[in-house]
């Protein structure tokens, strides 16, 4: 190494190519570790970043060197380096606008799920606002049965001995019930209804 010191640099650089003793790039780092500090530093504004640098660019040293051209080293140290910290700075700002894109895309599903959510929920308050409308237009025994039955889910017995009616009637209100909400659903267009209906409350 002692004998490295007093080889200039491009020499120092041919030396290497002929020989592949890493102690002569080990003097080279040795005399431009500050050097390529600085020029890291101007460009990433960062003290730990442009440490990591220093360690990286020497690194790639031992292969770089072998398959360049170098003519003035430090001149040509001065643009690996350069080039190293603008390669990191266009990953470092693909990076963020990959991170920025994905939580923009996660707030828009979010949004639009929740909107989505809601649309769901209002259409199904619609739909049982509209059944409710057809089985209050039925007649006060059909009406009682069918609300007992399907919304408040009592069997056959129950509703008998809540209302007095017969079992037999009750089964006979229901079943007529049904057919009645069919028929007035259809009235209006909206037959579709009255499968839902027997979906949402049975």
């Amino acid at each position: 190494m002692s004998n490295y010191r007093q080889i200039s640099d491009n020499e120092l650089v041919l030396l290497y190519k002929e020989n592949l003793d890493k102690e002569i790039v080990g003097e080279l780092f040795k005399r431009y570790t500050q050097f390529v500090f600085l020029v890291s530093l101007k460009y990433l504004k960062n003290e730990d970043e442009a440490n990591d640098v220093v360690m990286q660019i020497f690194e790639k040293l031992f292969e770089d060197l072998l398959n360049h051209k170098v003519e003035i080293f430090k001149s040509w140290l001065y643009m690996v380096t350069r080039n190293h910290c603008l390669m990191k700075l266009r990953k470092q700002q693909f990076d963020l606008r990959k991170k920025l894109e994905y939580k923009k895309d996660n707030e828009n599903f979010m949004e639009n799920d929740f909107n989505l959510h809601l649309k769901v929920n209002e259409v199904r308050e619609l739909k049982e606002k509209t059944v409710q409308n057809a089985v209050n237009q039925l007649n006060k025994e059909q009406k009682e049965c069918i609300a007992l039955f399907y919304f408040e889910g009592k069997s056959y017995s129950e509703i008998a001995e809540l209302t007095t009616f017969p079992e037999k009637k009750v089964k006979s209100y229901i079943q007529n019930g049904k057919r009645n909400l069919k028929n007035i659903l259809t009235k209006e267009g909206i037959t579709t209804l009255f499968f839902i209906f027997i979906q949402l409350f049975s």
